[in-house]
């Protein structure tokens, strides 16, 4: 007899737990940064209570305590398409390629996510992933050693390929199946405190880029951080220090505003955890896993994106700024040209809206009142509600400021190189999503249900 096959969202969502119970234990902080968050976010919804309405509207409510975002570097292309076909099978996948090696960090990455509706409310969990651009090494022999170092090692357990060989033959796991999968892929995301190289080794490496240490020099992609999402990030950076932990001394992304947009993330300075090296004696530290909040807004369109990074360029001309009051204010006076208000975003096309039938227009649609003649006069007569489209994804200037103030204060120069997202797709066995395209699909959906149930015309 053959067994019911288990929905990947229900296995997405058994992962992230997973995982999430694993990271508690090694870094209990984390720990702490799930109950500041629970706080901040109970406050948030209780002083205001329309947000609390408009995400409980569209069953965001029901997503906000599981919602994670983790990340994790890996070495090889081998590593890479095999972690794809690992996140196929939880419903994850690749979209948007992201260069980080302008800003200073020798990876290029992608992020695995669900990108169907009703996947995205069971579970939004997302993992930023990062390929080490090897030939952005610049001494050939390290160069050369890591490149061999990686080519030893197999991040997945036998058991773990096994079941995605399986899983892959199905179309999926029974339940005791993935069960056994869960346990097997969390395995690569585990840390181990032996590194797998000598002193010497990791000290070239390090030097060279502490992210490359962190990639070539031990057993797997041990998971660096998991993201939880708060409401109020600036409350949360304020909070923290009660809680025992110390911010990163600014928050990544655009200012504060009362239409959220994209995505602010802050975090705390990377621990110092103990390792001991191959071949001797010698124990030490490594600097690689720390804790991160976010606060995410609405997704933009191409036309609002140009606008966001004309901006946010014109925000990193200005002298750096003292301290994150200073930063926030600085960002608000650069992106006072952005509008503020959800009308204007809309009626702009600045940002990506779903499209619902209001209460009001249901009963009035079972009263027999007559439907508007039109989508935008449906719209002025409150038939219809349009709420945001949260951003699912991340920004590579973000992600890198964050990257960066957990590898130590020294600033890293850009990378004489090119963007390469063909061979990055090459490496990952497929071409990425296109972000716009999976955001514009999710408000032409809302608006046909719309247009359906009220009987207007296309």
């Amino acid at each position: 007899m053959t067994l019911p096959l288990v929905s990947p969202d229900d296995i997405r969502s058994a992962f992230s737990q997973a995982m999430s119970d694993m990271y508690r234990q090694e870094v209990p902080q984390y720990g702490d940064l799930l109950e500041l968050v629970a706080d901040i976010n109970r406050k948030a919804l209780e002083a205001d209570p329309a947000l609390a309405a408009q995400l409980g509207a569209h069953d965001e409510t029901s997503r906000l305590d599981v919602e994670r975002h983790g990340a994790i570097r890996v070495g090889t292309a081998d590593e890479l398409s095999m972690l794809r076909r690992v996140f196929a099978l939880m419903g994850m996948f690749p979209v948007s390629y992201y260069d980080l090696s302008a800003a200073g960090v020798p990876v290029h990455s992608t992020a695995f996510r669900p990108i169907d509706e009703a996947s995205l409310k069971r579970n939004p969990f997302r993992v930023f992933t990062s390929l080490l651009r090897l030939e952005l090494i610049e001494e050939d022999g390290l160069r050369r050693r890591a490149a061999a170092i990686l080519a030893e090692r197999d991040i997945f357990t036998p058991g773990a390929r096994e079941l995605v060989a399986i899983g892959e033959r199905q179309g999926g796991f029974d339940r005791d199946q993935a069960e056994r999968f869960v346990g097997e892929i969390l395995e690569t995301f585990r840390w181990h405190r032996d590194a797998t190289v000598d002193h010497d080794t990791y000290r070239a490496l390090h030097d060279a880029h502490r992210l490359v240490a962190d990639v070539v020099c031990f057993r797997g992609p041990h998971i660096n951080h998991l993201t939880p999402r708060t409401l109020d990030i600036d409350a949360a950076q304020a909070a923290m220090p009660s809680y025992g932990i110390t911010p990163k001394a600014v928050i990544e992304g655009p200012p504060r505003r009362e239409c959220p947009i994209l995505l602010r993330q802050t975090s705390f300075k990377a621990l110092e955890e103990p390792v001991r090296f191959a071949a001797s004696e010698e124990n030490g530290t490594h600097t690689a896993r720390f804790g991160e909040i976010e606060q995410r807004g609405a997704a933009l369109t191409p036309k609002g994106r140009t606008l966001y990074d004309e901006l946010l360029t014109r925000s990193r001309q200005a002298p750096t700024a003292a301290d994150n009051t200073a930063h926030q204010r600085q960002l608000s006076e650069c992106f006072s040209a952005f509008p503020d208000d959800l009308q204007t975003l809309r009626r702009d096309d600045l940002a990506y809206f779903r499209y619902r039938v209001s209460d009001s227009g249901r009963q009035r649609l079972a009263e027999g009142e007559p439907v508007p003649a039109s989508l935008d006069a449906a719209m002025a007569a409150d038939w219809i509600d349009a709420t945001p489209i949260t951003y699912e994804d991340f920004l590579p200037v973000s992600a890198a400021g964050i990257f960066q103030s957990n590898l130590g204060d020294a600033p890293h120069q850009a990378y004489a190189s090119e963007s390469n997202q063909s061979a990055f797709e090459l490496a990952l066995g497929r071409p990425v999503h296109d972000q716009f395209e999976l955001y514009s699909r999710l408000q032409a959906d809302s608006l046909e249900r719309v247009r359906q149930q009220l009987g207007l015309e296309a």
